[in-house]
């Protein structure tokens, strides 16, 4: 049986980064670097994929969960040494393996795909992905005989002159048939200064006995950016930005402004929606088609029907149903769910409740864990009192009802459908069906009052 594996070297420290945690779990558009490096090994037809780990191999773990197979590298002693860790896995099988590196989330399951059939084709036992860099300082070269065949990888500090003259750089992603990697594996040294063992020397070794090593060179070099620092991870994302806005935009979105928008890879948006500038979309958003989003709003988790506009607001985990008017200034707080035709206005807070179609809500309140009917308004300044310092209780109101300016709801409590409450009342009992409720003292007046305590103010 012919096997096509994979192998991420993820078990690096990173000192560069500067950070308590993996290198490989910091997150672009939404996933982690493992994350990206992983959906383009699995989306090259790679079924099976081990993951070496060692500096904070807990956050590793959590990011992949079940997805890999796990090998530990408890000292780092080279990539080569990272390799020998996985060598259980291969082991009795027959095919190909490609190793490639964690930080290295530009890397596409074209360009790997690409490199496993170019091997299988040049029955080579080895293939590099390689790129042509105008400055390739620092990079490892490829050189080649007269008929472009490759001889060697040779380190800069190790290159002659004439060597640190090529252009063509190696990446550090390889293509091996399995039998030959392990073969060259046992007969890796760690005589250099380092004292590591290097995936390089592999190349050396098949090369020397008389294995076929072949290269693909990449049309865009950025492919094989690798992430050492926070600026490398600006760079990658800006990028990746890039791609993920133009796949909408290609897909019938309008996005105004690319420069101040950022969507998250998972997110999902229907044809004719308009995108305003400084808005961002995180997690698993799904967006209908011909909505309004922005400016200034985000959006995290959220489900938001068709023709809904949303100005610089807050939506966060909640459901919003059709041609639903949101903002400005909303906050819309986890596991809420708001109707069709609902309006959610300027400076009104929504959290954990459901609020029914046609409902309106236009400015001024707070909604929190309540159930609120259709074709019902409240008016501004109403609070749903929904905790009494110890726990939290529900709201409900009904359908066709009308609550009034600077209402207090005094949570437990229940407004029937079809009633009325006046403004500046606080409810503690329930409101009957068709009731009017009043909760307030009556006005007094009292003459010269404030002649008699000398309160003028002067």
């Amino acid at each position: 049986m012919e096997h096509l594996m994979a192998i991420i070297l993820a078990a690096g420290e990173g000192k560069r980064m500067k950070s308590k945690n993996s290198k490989v779990a910091h997150k672009i558009c939404g996933k982690s670097l493992i994350e990206w490096v992983y959906d383009a090994v699995s989306g090259a037809g790679i079924d099976e994929t081990i993951l070496v780990v060692g500096h904070r191999a807990d956050q590793v773990k959590e990011c992949m969960g079940g997805r890999v197979k796990y090998a530990v590298q408890n000292l780092q002693l080279g990539t080569g040494h990272a390799v020998m860790q996985a060598e259980e896995y291969l082991r009795g099988k027959e095919g190909y393996v490609f190793v490639l590196y964690g930080d290295t989330p530009l890397i596409t399951a074209e360009t790997i795909s690409g490199c496993i059939d170019l091997h299988k084709k040049n029955g080579n036992a080895v293939t590099v992905v390689t790129a042509d860099f105008d400055d390739p300082t620092g990079y490892g070269r490829i050189v080649r005989d007269e008929y472009g065949n490759v001889v060697k990888i040779v380190e800069e500090r190790d290159a002659s002159d004439e060597e640190k003259r090529i252009k063509e750089i190696n990446s550090g992603l390889y293509c091996f048939t399995i039998r030959p990697l392990l073969e060259s594996l046992k007969k890796l040294t760690n005589d250099n200064e380092q004292g590591e063992f290097y995936i390089t020397d592999t190349i050396r070794i098949l090369i020397n006995e008389g294995f076929k090593a072949g290269a693909m060179k990449l049309e865009n070099p950025a492919e094989i950016l690798g992430i050492n620092d926070r600026v490398q991870l600006y760079q990658a994302s800006e990028l990746i930005r890039k791609r993920i806005l133009e796949k909408h935009m290609k897909s019938g979105v309008t996005i105004i402004d690319p420069a101040s928008t950022y969507i998250d890879e998972g997110v999902k948006i229907g044809i004719d929606t308009v995108v305003y500038p400084g808005t961002i979309i995180e997690g698993s958003t799904v967006i209908g088609e011909d909505c309004i989003i922005g400016p200034n709003s985000r959006l995290v988790d959220a489900k938001v029907g068709n023709g809904t506009e949303i100005n610089s607001s807050v939506i966060l985990n909640s459901t919003i149903g059709n041609d639903v008017r949101v903002g400005p200034f909303a906050y819309i707080r986890p596991e809420s769910v708001i109707g069709n035709n609902v309006k959610i206005g300027d400076f009104v807070e929504i959290k954990k409740s459901v609020v029914g179609d046609k409902t309106k809500i236009p400015h001024l309140a707070y909604i929190g864990d309540a159930e609120i009917g259709k074709n019902t308004n409240i008016a501004c300044g109403v609070i749903t009192v929904n905790y009494d310092g110890k726990k939290k209780s529900k709201t409900i109101i009904g359908n066709n009802s009308f609550v009034g300016c600077n209402v207090n709801l005094i949570a437990p409590v229940e407004v029937k459908d079809n009633s009325y409450i006046a403004a500046g009342s606080t409810i503690t009992e329930e409101v009957p069906e068709y009731a009017l409720a009043i909760a307030r003292e009556r006005q007094v007046i009292k003459e010269n009052w404030v002649i008699k305590r000398g309160m003028e103010r002067k």
